[in-house]
């Protein structure tokens, strides 16, 4: 079994040393653990100061789903990135496709998600995760994502 990594190893520094993303788009704060090769948990929290908040709605301040989606899919990067080190700014790991979503409840301002990602297998270069994204320990969404390194 692979160890975890020291959860005080991978702050917002880490994670852009990992991921891609940047401001506007980086989706998640810090991660909480993870397990190369098996799971990772992942915070973000959520201030009414995100840029899509100006739209989404003015009236009454909801994340967008796909947003959600897209936290998620960053967590899956973590895991990824996590479990091949060699790829890290070497390789783009591409959102590949996803099945199963669901919104279970809205997520607004003031919110910390906790994005738990887990892996279902890997064939062909294809990464296949289960995600979930809760609120106060409340399932507010849910996912199976695909992702591949390009």
């Amino acid at each position: 079994m692979s160890e975890a990594i020291i959860p005080e190893d991978i702050d917002i520094l880490e994670i852009l040393r990992l991921l891609p993303h940047r401001y506007p788009f980086i989706l998640i704060d810090r991660v909480l653990s993870v397990i190369p090769g098996q799971e990772a948990v992942v915070l973000k929290n959520v201030t009414i100061n995100e840029p899509f908040f100006q739209g989404h709605f003015p009236s009454k301040p909801v994340m967008p789903g796909v947003l959600m989606l897209e936290g998620m899919a960053q967590a899956g990067g973590i895991l990824a990135y996590s479990s091949r080190p060699e790829n890290v700014g070497v390789k783009l790991l591409y959102f590949a496709g996803i099945d199963k979503a669901r919104f279970r409840r809205p997520v607004g301002p003031g919110d910390q998600l906790i994005y738990k990602m887990r892996l279902l297998k890997q064939k062909r270069g294809i990464w296949k995760m289960a995600g979930a994204a809760y609120v106060d320990e409340k399932l507010v969404a849910e996912a199976e994502l695909l992702a591949s390194f390009g």
